[in-house]
């Protein structure tokens, strides 16, 4: 089990939620901890797509490259950090709830690389665990607004 599972209600279809997580580069107009995205391989996001976040952390601003490892649109996708001294992992899952409206579920876990990981992963979940439920409410806003 993830160690942050949330879970919103958006009006609009699996289609529609699940096309605009795909955007990876848009991730920042709902995350509020990213600086900027860069997409480091070319194509439609699939299996084994990348990108590097630049966030703010209490650390200062540190890059996260993560890749998407299981891709099933418009259904779900997972990832996994590949770098740093705190790595994510989860998953998103999209499911229709009737009548054009979705149910996503994000779960999400910190792994410590490292002494510095070790340390650093209980206080960077800490913070997730109160800024993702805040990004998955701009998420539905900005999506219902027809983002």
């Amino acid at each position: 089990m993830a160690a942050i599972v949330e879970t919103v209600e958006i009006a609009r279809s699996p289609e529609e939620v699940f096309a605009y997580m795909d955007q990876l580069e848009r991730h920042g107009e709902w995350q509020s901890q990213i600086v900027s995205v860069r997409r480091d391989t070319q194509g439609p996001t699939g299996v084994g797509t990348r990108a590097t976040d630049v966030r703010r952390t209490p650390m200062g601003k540190q890059s996260v490259t993560y890749e998407i490892v299981e891709h099933d649109p418009p259904r779900r996708a997972s990832f996994r950090g590949v770098n740093g001294p705190v790595r994510p992992h989860g998953a998103v899952t999209v499911e229709p709830v009737g009548d054009g409206r979705s149910k996503l579920t994000l779960e999400l876990d910190l792994e410590g690389h490292g002494l510095l990981g070790k340390l650093l992963a209980p206080l960077a979940l800490s913070q997730s665990r109160k800024l993702v439920p805040q990004d998955q409410q701009r998420l539905k806003e900005r999506l219902e607004a027809g983002a």
